[in-house]
């Protein structure tokens, strides 16, 4: 029985399926992201996932899409012919794509490259390998001792109270894109459902100091006597492990066009309802692309808002990417939410609590007051869900004077067709 599931196993590798979870840890992530650029290719002789979930329940891959003999011949002749080393491959099921990462030979000029690659017909793109970064600031720890739901202010800026009295956000999946989740901390115990890791092969919760803030915010467990409470408590976390700290307990973290590709097109395989993307960077056409499809498919993606932009970062630069920024900051486009982003108390890991800041955490709190509302109105759309918060948004005492901010119970009695709030 176990030599025939090592035959099996070894087949399923062979066979290039789309998006692999068991692929060795990429040589990368510490590396200059200016020595690579990213080609993708057809694979038109894969079979094409004929509908959204078709993959096996979770995130096993799925075994009806694979790399093309041909198409593996196109990516080695594409290196030779331009003197690139492939360091990274993957196939695209939902594209109908093979993606490889080359890396330039000492001394080349990257935009000459890319230019030379864009002429080649085997080639159907080829753009920048890009860096992304995280957009949260630290504060002090406190200890486990304190008394924790009194200091979440951040609670009281939306009303959560009172939009509980209709939702918790009960069965809507969250996916987390993010450094991953310590979900042995006490306040996340039985909210994080999968996890699943594209950065590399190791166990780091220690320092996925990042994603666990995050997820604290959106869906902290209730009534547990351990310490806070998330803005949707009953939530489904999917952890999604896509970006690695930046230094030792440090709260910012980076990824790479690599790893979020990879991230996004999980998200929409199985299904998620909401993904949180709290971080920013440059615009990245393959992103772009996986983005397009899941809104197509229904996916409400949410992005934290950078601090400056010409509005076309990634991912709130997208059309349909409901953007978020920290309330008090000064909004570069009209579409923008706002949502409670200074000095809010979090999780660590480690069983911790910290108050972190930045537009991470508020639209963590806009991704956990849309779950409220999928959970009673499965139809709610992203353009929708960002209407209805943008109209019940309410003015609130912050840090930097009087401030708009999503009211999640308002929202939460417009969705209802309720005159006002339930006391």
């Amino acid at each position: 029985m176990n030599r025939l599931l090592c035959i099996l196993g070894c087949v399923w590798l062979l066979a290039g399926c789309a998006m692999s979870r068991s692929s060795p840890a990429e040589p990368l992530n510490d590396s200059d992201p200016t020595r690579f650029v990213v080609v993708t290719l057809r694979n038109e002789a894969a079979p094409s996932i004929p509908r959204a979930g078709s993959t096996v329940r979770g995130y096993e891959p799925p075994s009806s899409y694979a790399l093309a003999p041909a198409t593996r011949a196109s990516a080695k002749a594409v290196a030779t012919a331009h003197g690139l080393r492939e360091v990274a491959a993957w196939p695209i099921g939902l594209l109908g794509i093979h993606c490889v990462v080359y890396e330039l030979p000492p001394g080349a000029d990257r935009n000459a490259t890319l230019e030379r690659l864009r002429r080649d017909s085997r080639v159907e793109t080829a753009q920048p390998y890009q860096s992304f970064a995280t957009l949260t600031t630290d504060s002090g720890v406190i200890s486990a001792s304190d008394p924790y739901r009194p200091l979440q202010r951040n609670l009281d800026m939306m009303d959560v109270a009172g939009a509980h009295l209709w939702s918790r956000g009960e069965g809507v999946r969250v996916a987390i894109i993010d450094t991953g989740v310590d979900a042995s901390h006490p306040d996340l115990a039985g909210r994080v459902v999968k996890q699943e890791n594209f950065v590399d092969g190791g166990n780091s919760a220690a320092r996925d100091r990042h994603g666990t803030a995050v997820a604290g915010v959106i869906a902290a467990v209730e009534n547990n006597s351990q310490g806070i409470v998330g803005v949707a408590p009953a939530a489904r976390l999917y952890s999604m492990r896509a970006c690695w700290p930046a230094a030792r307990d440090d709260a910012r973290a980076v990824c790479s066009t690599l790893t979020l590709a990879k991230a996004l097109a999980a998200a929409i395989e199985a299904r998620i309802d909401i993904v949180n993307l709290s971080l920013t960077g440059p615009s990245d056409p393959l992103l772009t692309r996986l983005i397009d499809v899941g809104l197509r498919r229904g996916v409400v993606f949410v992005g934290a808002a950078p601090p400056t932009s010409d509005g076309n970062a990634f991912p709130t630069g997208i059309a349909g990417v409901i953007s978020v920024d920290a309330a008090g900051a000064k909004a570069s486009a009209d579409s923008v939410l706002f949502a409670p982003g200074s000095e809010v108390l979090t999780l660590v890991p480690d069983g911790r609590y910290d108050f972190l800041s930045g537009s991470s955490l508020a639209a963590a709190s806009v991704s956990g007051g849309i779950a409220l509302l999928l959970a009673r109105d499965r139809n709610l759309h992203a353009d929708n869900a960002r209407e209805l918060l943008a109209r019940s948004s309410r003015k609130v005492s912050t840090s930097q004077g009087e401030a708009a901010s999503v009211n999640l119970c308002a929202a939460m009695a417009a969705l209802m067709h309720q005159p006002a709030c339930k006391e």
